[in-house]
């Protein structure tokens, strides 16, 4: 195994690190990629792997809804970039996609422990170099470069798209109304008021429409985004 590079700990709230590098769809550098705009940054272990292509075909396929919220999304694997161009070609077979979104190629690991993308657990997880593949890391960063979730899988177990998205919709509607949203909430449910000792207050509008069994649990309509 090579050894551990890990860097400072990524927190909510962190600025995304910056970094250049290649992709299947040609050289950047992430922080001008991000452009301000919410980029979901995502990993895989392995191209043409099963799980792995599954998960590709389906954030491929869900696109347009991320692309209609304002949402760029950016994969990455420790493969090279002609191997990410032949994989796509059968994501899109197998899953009747139409993959367009760049795939990082990070086969020194550069980013994916920048990142802390790497499994430090499973030792088996590598490649036939004995060094790290990448675990199944999730990012969303908004506009201001801000790291405003965090999500890591495990290699054996494909994550949730429709999650993906879910979080998407309610930290935007956070962000543009001054709420908060409660368990498995989804657009068009109701909100929630924060506690009146948050200093950010949601408009007077939906105040006015609080329903509440406690002083610190007040509920109102779905404002819309």
């Amino acid at each position: 195994m090579a050894t551990e590079q890990r860097a400072a700990p990524l927190r909510l709230g962190s600025t995304a690190p910056d970094f250049d590098s290649e992709t299947s769809t040609g050289p950047i550098n992430f922080h001008n990629f991000l452009g301000g705009k919410w980029t979901i940054l995502f990993s895989h272990p392995d191209d043409f792997t099963p799980i792995c292509t599954t998960e590709l075909g389906a954030f491929a396929k869900l696109e347009p809804e991320f692309t209609a919220r304002g949402v760029q999304l950016i994969g990455l694997s420790a493969n090279g970039v002609e191997s990410h161009h032949r994989w796509v070609k059968d994501i899109d077979e197998i899953s009747g996609s139409n993959l367009k979104f760049p795939i990082i190629s990070d086969p020194e690991r550069k980013v994916a422990y920048l990142y802390d993308m790497v499994d430090f657990q499973d030792t088996t997880n590598v490649d036939s170099k004995g060094l790290a593949l990448t675990i199944r890391s999730v990012f969303i960063i908004d506009p201001a470069k801000k790291i405003r979730l965090i999500l890591t899988y495990p290699a054996s177990t494909g994550r949730n798209t429709a999650e993906v998205l879910r979080v998407v919709d309610a930290l935007q509607l956070t962000d543009n109304k001054g709420v908060t949203t409660p368990i498995n909430w989804l657009p068009g449910d109701d909100v929630v008021i924060p506690p009146p000792s948050r200093p950010r207050l949601p408009r007077p509008s939906l105040v006015r429409s609080v329903r509440s069994s406690r002083n610190y649990l007040r509920f109102t309509k779905y404002p819309g985004n």
